[in-house]
């Protein structure tokens, strides 16, 4: 904003809009709320947006209210008609009109979409960063059956990063790893309610309610012989899926069930392939050995 043949009070709030707004919007995201004493919908809307911003506000947002009748000449330059109005302010532009957003889950939706899309330098981001190679580390130990190691591995990221999902989850599925179900389920309880509805968290409770299921057995050849005499002895193939399963063989597991729906897709309502897609989501939708196993399902299913 240019500052030629304003008045003092004027040059005042642009050096003062500046400073507020311009210069931290160069690598944070500004919600500029314009608003007046005698306005009843900004007052119901300041709560609001004042909560979401404040819990934003380590994803890099930052609030700042603009009063209309004491700065007149900035609301002018945005254009203010009405009032409560909303914007998002990014590298000293406007980005987008949040006016619209009433409630806290409108709002969030918004300033998601936007943080998505946008270059914000936030703690966070940085935390992320930071964590994201131990986050690796972790589950490649865990791949790699080295439970302890993997659980202390994210212990340490959870003392950094406190409420991040994809963390506990870890953690979670190490627990689980070790038989330690309840203590899994503990790690999950403790999430905020926003972090617990997660992709990884839901993972985590699927290795939980499958490790619940399932009975280590120390000696399958029973139940394999009940197989082998009847191969549609469809009971006792599921009964050796869950053995497989409990003892860590997955391939074979799987394998077990595959059958089972190839024979009778329909057998005892879909169970064997319900419970495939409890071991899917366990193990995780985006992990190599799904994508396979998922293919064999399709081939069984779509032939």
């Amino acid at each position: 904003m240019a500052t030629l043949g304003l008045s003092d009070t004027e040059k005042a709030a642009v050096e003062a809009f500046r400073r507020d707004v311009v210069e931290p919007s160069r690598d944070s995201l500004v919600i500029v709320d314009f608003w007046a004493e005698w306005c009843g919908p900004c007052k119901q809307l300041a709560p609001v947006i004042e909560k979401v911003c404040a819990e934003y506000e380590s994803k890099g947002v930052k609030l700042v209210k603009v009063n209309v009748d004491e700065n007149g000449f900035i609301a002018s330059q945005f254009r203010v008609q009405s009032i409560p109005t909303v914007y998002a302010v990014f590298q000293g532009q406007p980005v987008a009109d949040l006016s619209q957003a009433r409630t806290e889950g409108q709002l969030k939706q918004y300033l998601d979409q936007l943080l998505g899309q946008l270059p914000i330098e936030s703690d966070e981001k940085a935390q992320l960063q930071e964590i994201a190679p131990l986050i690796a580390m972790g589950e490649e130990l865990l791949a790699g059956g080295e439970a302890d190691r993997a659980l202390s591995v994210f212990a340490q990221i959870a003392e950094m990063a406190p409420d991040n999902a994809e963390v506990a989850a870890g953690q979670a599925r190490a627990l689980v790893a070790l038989g330690r179900l309840e203590d899994a389920d503990a790690v999950l309880a403790a999430l905020p309610e926003e972090a617990a509805r997660n992709s990884h968290v839901d993972q985590a409770r699927a290795a939980i309610a499958l490790a619940r299921d399932a009975r280590p057995v120390s000696d399958l050849s029973g139940v394999e012989a009940r197989v082998a005499a009847d191969p549609d002895d469809h009971e006792a193939r599921f009964e050796l899926a869950g053995g497989l399963m409990a003892n860590g063989d997955r391939d074979a597991a799987a394998d077990a069930l595959l059958e089972i729906v190839r024979r009778d897709r329909q057998w005892n309502d879909g169970a064997a392939r319900a419970q495939l897609l409890k071991i899917f989501e366990a193990v995780g939708l985006e992990d190599p050995w799904v994508a396979g196993q998922r293919r064999k399902l399709s081939q069984i299913l779509f032939s």
